[in-house]
């Protein structure tokens, strides 16, 4: 159920250069699920619209109600965020969107092979999801350089990591495709976020192996419920809110069939 609420931050750090993390403590945490992603807004009057944030963690069973967002400083709000420490308070709605494991949840057994892959940004939602599963999990994450690398020792914990990076600073030189490749990885299910040509690589991938893949898409959103359409993705079948080959991201996703979107 979708809540807003004013949530008080445990703890913040700064994991590289422009990448922060923070834990928030919140009812939110009792309904989310791997995938979702919360609306925050800044405390500042000259800034009305929320910032849209994927879940990285959300607490256990029995733990302190409390999720985790990994975020990228990329404007004023953001920016905001970044100076903010344990006790600041920040209005936050959520859980928005849909998960990655409700349409494949039956399916997925312990010989499972399932490849995670995360771009950039698009990294954090894959430690949730690599921590629920419980099947054979490989984890390819793209960076751009070793200077700008995080989460790693988390994703190692939560299953095998594979690591590219765009200058070759470290892993396999190129994309995360260039590293399954290089790798041989082979996948039963293949789960992503990131960049839309990441996806569209990812979608190739899929194809290539004839197997089902889900992505997680970025785009820009304005309020985050899907009544502005400020979001909305080209897709393959006609969308029953506006009846046309669209899909609001932040309302019918941000996870789809890779099949459902064209990218």
């Amino acid at each position: 159920m979708k809540i807003r609420e004013t949530a008080t931050i445990i703890s913040q750090e700064c994991l590289c250069e422009g990448i922060y993390s923070m834990w928030l403590a919140t009812g939110i945490a009792g309904s989310a699920v791997c995938g979702q992603f919360i609306s925050v807004y800044p405390n500042s009057d000259s800034k009305l619209l929320p910032r849209p944030i994927s879940l990285c963690e959300i607490s256990a069973p029995g733990d302190e109600q409390a999720v985790r967002i990994v975020y990228r400083v990329a404007g004023a709000g953001t920016e905001e965020f970044s100076h903010m420490s344990s006790g600041d308070k920040l209005d936050i709605l959520g859980p928005n969107g849909n998960g990655f494991l409700a349409p494949v949840k039956e399916e997925i057994t312990a010989d499972t092979k399932a490849l995670l892959i995360g771009g950039g940004i698009g990294i954090p939602p894959m430690l949730e999801l690599a921590k629920q599963l419980r099947c054979n999990v490989n984890t390819v994450a793209g960076y751009r350089s070793r200077n700008e690398m995080f989460l790693t020792k988390e994703l190692e914990r939560a299953g095998r990591l594979f690591i590219s990076t765009d200058d070759g600073s470290f892993g396999t030189c190129g994309t995360v495709i260039d590293a399954v490749n290089e790798e041989h990885i082979d996948a039963d299910i293949i789960f992503a976020c990131g960049p839309k040509p990441m996806l569209k690589g990812v979608k190739e991938l899929a194809g290539e192996l004839g197997k089902n893949a889900y992505i997680s898409m970025e785009e820009r959103m304005a309020c985050g419920v899907g009544a502005c359409l400020g979001c909305v993705t080209a897709s393959a079948g006609i969308d029953d809110h506006s009846k046309v080959n669209n899909k609001r991201v932040c309302a019918d996703g941000p996870v789809f069939l890779a099949s459902e979107v064209v990218l």
